[in-house]
């Protein structure tokens, strides 16, 4: 018999669940910035999401770099994790997500694809997140909507995972979602975590302001390749 975890009042089968942590973008509206480098109360982003991936139970993780890759893969080097860098990141999200899955090993239930400038995202949001996929009815891809507006982070079954890989074009979990909304599970919920992610230096501010924590930007020096 499988381990099993009681979880949201029930006990269900444990999965096998893999990660593709997205940290190659350029911050083209943050002026460069590398947001996985900025630091919530002396933490950068992306050591904050890799806790909360332990924390959360998962099994692999698998970090994408491209924009200041040496001082990402700096950050990342206490970390069990498989790095692997996306040559054409400039070129969007797209070919991160599938350098991502392509490297994870084995099969798995479940992944996640996990943004790096969402600040507010801890290990109890990913099991909610894994609840609403043991609990989904139909849809191959659970996605979090608050009050109307999609969020992050997205889990992908086997069967969406596989679409992604075997397709002939740069096809992304965006644009997956969008044209497939068949494969598409909608998480309803109320918590605004899902949609608190960073784009711009307003962003930052405005999170700062409403939380009373310090946020960091990168020195530059820190992003030099």
């Amino acid at each position: 018999m499988g381990c099993l975890l009681k979880q949201n009042g029930g006990l269900y089968p444990r999965l096998h669940i893999g990660a593709v942590l997205l940290a190659a973008g350029e911050g083209r509206r943050m002026g460069g910035v590398a947001k996985p480098l900025i630091r919530l109360r002396g933490v950068p982003l992306i050591s904050r999401q890799l806790v909360a991936l332990s924390g959360a139970g998962i099994d692999e993780v698998v970090v994408v770099t491209g924009h200041a890759r040496a001082a990402v893969e700096k950050q990342v080097q206490s970390f069990s994790v498989t790095l692997v860098h996306n040559d054409d990141y400039s070129h969007g999200q797209e070919g991160s997500v599938r350098a991502g899955l392509a490297a994870l090993s084995g099969s798995f239930d479940a992944v996640f694809v996990v943004p790096s400038d969402q600040p507010l995202i801890g290990a109890d949001d990913l099991m909610e997140l894994i609840g609403a996929f043991k609990k989904r009815v139909a849809g191959h891809i659970v996605v979090p909507i608050v009050n109307g507006q999609r969020g992050n982070t997205i889990l992908l079954d086997e069967f969406a995972h596989a679409q992604i890989l075997a397709s002939a074009a740069n096809l992304g979990c965006r644009h997956l979602i969008e044209r497939l909304p068949e494969l598409v599970s909608v998480y309803e919920t109320s918590n605004s975590r899902f949609i608190s992610d960073l784009d711009t230096v307003e962003d930052v501010q405005r999170l700062a302001r409403r939380t009373g924590w310090q946020l960091e930007l990168p020195a530059a020096q820190e992003t030099v390749e």
